[in-house]
């Protein structure tokens, strides 16, 4: 339910009174658990209850006289609605003359001030920005409380779910082997010890899972590795006896999650340990007295390059998951108008269509299910007072994916119910023409991500259009639905801030659209795996291989707006869609599917 402006407000004073108790002037709120995982469970979502923007991403400042939330081009929109009438202002990030988090910082702390922020949501390169412009105003830094926590009287419980075992017919490589890899990468930094918080890293180097955050399946907890032992940091509750052998067969010492930092600060100050200051929490930064070796962590790539045995199984998956999307969309197009359809009840009867395939395990993610003007929300949820009734009208955008044991899936449709506007064709195509372009890209060995997103833009910057986030991001393996280092955007990021090589076995998505505040919402996804293609005197060519399978609506497509070599793009993907999905499907879902992957 939506938190009303005056309990917001409410609640920034309450902050105040303790940030005054404490001589705080400035405190900071991220949307961050210990870990620094894109998305949170609820015990960690400290930002949304005092600001009511209930967005995954984004951080609240609190002064004694201000209130600011700063977030991305994703949340614009969804995020001056939920703070209307409230006393917090919206920072437009990246946007011309809006500053950043830390340059708000910097100009807004008083001479002397104290900063104010609880050390374990912030990580260890945040942290130290901070002390520098600490350092700048002669002021003190108060990093050991949650004041957030204390006057949340109602917070939710730490999660605490069951972990699991990943058996290696999925996983494809067994934790020895994958160790093995790490202390190689150790050995070439000359480090003695690598500790390790990315939870999505500890469940692939682990090859454990667990549901600790809604639809990303990974367990709260800490790794060290040493070249001659592992320990991981968690809640004994969570572990049964099944993990217990495997973890002593894998000669993986247990430890209280809490003792991570005693660990961190054991280590004698002659050793080097190995971590990444982007993901690892300041206060464990700040226990270390032994050298730091900053680096990205070594299974950030391992686990994005997926071996043979994933990529085998995610094809499978994706065969599962365009079965369920396509029953929807028969479903949807052969009911709408003859009964009342929500957003909320297509987006249950989609859920269940997944659950009724083999392996299924959760969705992996919150479905986007967003009619008319709620879609230009990019990552829109609807809500009983928000959730609107369908009309053989317009579009439905639907963004959603399922976890199974053999893979993560991410697809979006956007889907006409029944008569467009001559614009919202023309739209539609241009974004259709921006997905084929890109998958059908052929590029050197040693491109990134920034080199082929003008691909997917071109068509829409044509006519003076652009989407404010990453054209695609990377996918991970029965796990985090977002997932690096590899991604599609034109802004080329700081090296260690995520732009890398596109390899072969990288899977990333790759989804354009256009999105007109108070309108509607167009957006077409697919998943694209990277593979080799022909090797001559000019080097290694790379191809990319779509690997999700359902229609892109031909109601909504503009034949004429395509050139030759697009309808045929279209075609063959289609003709592809075809021969994956009918062996699945009954006799009249064969036939709409037939008739909606015809030849344009």
């Amino acid at each position: 339910m939506a938190v009303q402006a005056a309990e917001v407000n409410g609640r920034i004073e309450m902050m105040r009174g303790e940030m005054k108790k404490r001589g705080i002037t400035m405190y900071i709120v991220p949307t961050s658990d210990f870990h620094e995982s894109e998305y949170v469970g609820d015990y960690f979502k400290a930002r949304s209850y005092l600001t009511g923007f209930t967005g995954s991403a984004g951080t609240a400042v609190i002064t004694l006289t201000q209130a600011g939330l700063w977030t991305d081009g994703r949340y614009f929109i969804q995020a001056k609605q939920q703070l209307k009438g409230s006393e917090v202002v919206l920072y437009r990030m990246g946007e011309e003359g809006v500053p950043t988090v830390e340059e708000f910082v910097r100009q807004n702390l008083a001479q002397g001030g104290c900063l104010g922020f609880d050390g374990r949501v912030v990580n260890g390169r945040s942290g130290e920005t901070y002390e520098e412009i600490v350092s700048g105003k002669q002021g003190t830094i108060a990093a050991k409380e949650d004041l957030a926590g204390i006057i949340w009287k109602e917070r939710p419980p730490f999660p605490k779910h069951p972990a699991f075992l990943l058996g290696e017919e999925y996983a494809g490589e067994d934790t020895e082997s994958k160790l093995k890899r790490v202390r190689e990468k150790m050995k070439e930094h000359k480090a003695d010890v690598h500790i390790l918080t990315s939870l999505y890293d500890i469940a692939w180097l682990l090859n454990i899972r667990g549901g600790d955050i809604a639809h990303v399946p990974v367990v709260m907890s800490f790794a060290a590795v040493t070249m001659e032992e592992s320990f991981w940091f968690v809640h004994h509750e969570v572990l049964d006896d099944e993990i217990l052998r495997y973890c002593a067969k894998h000669r993986i010492i247990i430890k209280d999650y809490e003792d991570i930092y005693a660990y961190a600060g054991s280590i004698p100050g002659g050793k080097k340990v190995l971590l990444d200051k982007r993901i690892v929490n300041y206060r464990i930064c700040r226990s270390l007295k032994a050298e730091v070796i900053a680096k990205r962590n070594p299974t950030e790539l391992m686990k994005a390059v997926k071996n043979e045995t994933e990529i085998r199984n995610i094809r499978n998956a994706h065969v599962k998951d365009g079965v369920a999307f396509t029953k929807f969309l028969y479903w949807l197009k052969t009911h709408i108008g003859k009964e009342e359809i929500t957003e909320m009840s297509a987006s249950d009867y989609l859920e269940t269509c997944r659950r009724n395939q083999a392996l299924f395990a959760d969705l992996s993610f919150d479905t986007i299910s967003a009619y008319g003007a709620n879609a230009a929300m990019m990552h829109y949820a609807s809500t009983p007072e928000t959730n609107a009734t369908l009309k053989p009208e317009g579009f439905l955008l639907v963004d959603s994916g399922g976890h199974y044991l053999d893979g993560s899936t991410d697809i979006t449709r956007t889907i006409s119910l029944g008569s467009l506007t001559r614009e919202q064709k023309e739209l539609f195509t241009a974004v259709c023409r921006s997905n084929l372009n890109l998958a059908a890209a052929r590029f050197l060995h040693g491109c990134r991500g920034t080199n082929l997103d003008i691909l997917a833009r071109e068509p829409l910057w044509s006519l003076g259009l652009d989407y404010r986030c990453g054209t695609g991001h990377g996918i991970g393996y029965f796990l985090n639905v977002h997932e690096g280092p590899n991604a599609f955007r034109w802004r080329r990021p700081a090296e260690e801030d995520g732009d890398c090589v596109l390899e072969e076995g990288m899977i990333t998505t790759d989804e354009p659209g256009v999105y007109l505040e108070g309108s509607y919402g167009i957006r077409t996804e697919n998943e694209i795996l990277c593979r080799k293609a022909e090797k001559n005197e000019y080097g290694q060519f790379m191809e990319f291989e779509i690997i999700t399978y359902a229609p892109i609506d031909l109601d909504a497509i503009l034949p004429q707006e395509m050139t030759a070599r697009e309808r045929g793009r279209l075609n063959e993907y289609h003709k592809m869609v075809y021969e994956k999905l009918s062996p699945y499907l009954n006799a009249e879902e064969r036939d709409w599917l037939r008739q909606n992957t015809r030849e344009i």
